[in-house]
């Protein structure tokens, strides 16, 4: 009933580039819906990737880790033209809380503590400080006191200003394109 198309071969891996246009060799071979996959990082590559294909929708994958806001920023992009303000640290505290509820409940606290850390990590990879709690959280083997230590910090953010400003969401896309989580895109 429907078909989605990653625009990179096995071989490729996480190399090279999504080849759009092979996709919409697939969209034009077929009656069904296609939905295009691979390299789509930004609301300008879902709208590029759409365009190129003529695929009847994107899939995201990495780019989504830490960022599922991002759906509805593609969404509003493409209905208006129009980009919407980058989430509040309110926001993203209430969604990663609510993620790792609901994680540590899915895995139980043993597996769910140490699994959730790399979680945390894509949520604060480019956020002030989000290095140090990287740091700090891997170092925590129990939920409640994970949890609250990512509460604490979102709490601290919100204090000092309201949104991720501009320049960290540049760096945070820029992380995710490099397909890389290391120090270099983590601010202090």
């Amino acid at each position: 009933r429907m078909v989605t198309v990653h625009g990179r071969t096995r071989q490729m891996f996480y190399t090279g580039t999504a080849d759009w246009d092979f996709i919409r060799g697939v969209k034009d071979a077929v009656s069904i819906p296609v939905i295009a996959n691979g390299d789509i990082i930004t609301i300008e590559d879902a709208e590029q990737a759409l365009r190129r294909s003529g695929a009847d929708g994107v899939m995201i994958g990495r780019a989504a880790q830490g960022r599922p806001w991002l759906f509805r920023e593609i969404d509003h992009y493409l209905r208006t033209g129009t980009y919407l303000a980058p989430p509040s640290y309110a926001e993203m505290r209430s969604l990663l809380l609510e993620h790792l509820h609901d994680h540590y409940r899915l895995y139980g606290d043993e597996t769910g503590v140490r699994s959730a850390r790399k979680h945390i990590a894509w949520y604060v990879r480019s956020l002030p400080g989000g290095e140090a709690l990287r740091q700090h959280i891997n170092r925590l083997d129990d939920c409640a006191v994970q949890w609250q230590a990512v509460a604490d910090y979102f709490d601290n953010l919100g204090a000092h200003m309201e949104r991720l400003p501009q320049e960290l969401q540049e760096k945070l896309i820029a992380c995710v394109a490099q397909n890389t989580f290391k120090n270099a895109c983590a601010t202090t």
